[in-house]
């Protein structure tokens, strides 16, 4: 196995004509039917065992239509990762569109994938990574849909693996999509969604390359940083049960850094 340096060396390499390439012979439009924002049933394609992680805090779901009845411990929530800095300008751009303050948690949520709940449905644990914040149907917070079509209430701020969905690029260090791809060109993976196979523009399947290439840099950049700043002591001094290690050091499971600013 490469180290995650070669890997990141391997990522900043990528040449984004040929990543268009890929995307154009697969084929992509988005649909706007939100499956790429929405939590899922355990038996649905792609979906995980039910029970699988945690609940993060419940969103906002005002703008949810008051006919959704849908049981959300039936569902596993949407789990979408995203980077620190990226948190923060999500957590501008919501309060730019709704004027009121966003913290840390209304945005996002320590990744579930390897904590445990306590007594109280809290996570506990440790966990390396943060996920976007889903409401009480386990869809992402800043999801809404009107009339069967979807929307990103911080379409201009969302995170690049949103960006780039449904497609990963296979380097070793950079995730995946919950379930196994659908088809692939070169490097390139397509993940399950109605979308794919739809004619793409050059111009649009070049803005979707160089988001896959930057995020694969990102994504390998982040794993490095985590790496290189893992403390096993952290959780000592942490104030909560719930210790995320990202780049910029431990956080409290509200983003609070454990050692200050």
């Amino acid at each position: 196995m490469e180290s995650l340096e070669a890997e990141l060396d391997r990522a900043r390499d990528l040449d984004p004509g040929e990543l268009a390439d890929a995307i154009e012979s697969i084929g992509f439009e988005c649909t706007r039917c939100g499956g790429c924002c929405t939590g899922y049933a355990p038996d649905e394609p792609g979906g995980a065992p039910a029970g699988e992680g945690v609940d993060g805090p419940a969103g906002d779901s005002d703008d949810r239509d008051a006919t959704d009845d849908r049981d959300a411990t039936d569902r596993e929530p949407h789990t979408a990762t995203v980077f620190p800095d990226e948190v923060r300008a999500v957590a501008d751009a919501a309060e730019a569109e709704f004027g009121e303050p966003y913290d840390w948690r209304d945005v996002a949520r320590p990744m579930p994938f390897g904590l445990s709940a306590d007594e109280d449905g809290e996570p506990t644990g440790e966990t390396f990574e943060w996920a976007l914040a889903t409401d009480d149907c386990g869809d992402c917070t800043f999801y809404e849909e009107t009339d069967g079509q979807g929307a990103c209430t911080v379409h201009d701020a969302r995170p690049l693996i949103c960006r780039t969905y449904p497609f990963s690029v296979a380097l070793e260090g950079t995730s995946q999509p919950m379930g196994e791809a659908v088809d692939e060109a070169g490097v390139v993976r397509a993940h399950e969604c109605e979308g794919l196979g739809r004619d793409i523009s050059r111009e649009d399947a070049e803005a979707l390359a160089a988001s896959l290439k930057e995020r694969a840099v990102r994504e390998l950049e982040e794993a490095i940083g985590v790496r290189d700043g893992y403390d096993p002591t952290a959780a000592e001094r942490a104030e909560g049960d719930a210790v995320v290690f990202d780049s910029e050091g431990p956080k409290e499971a509200d983003g609070t850094p454990i050692d200050g600013e």
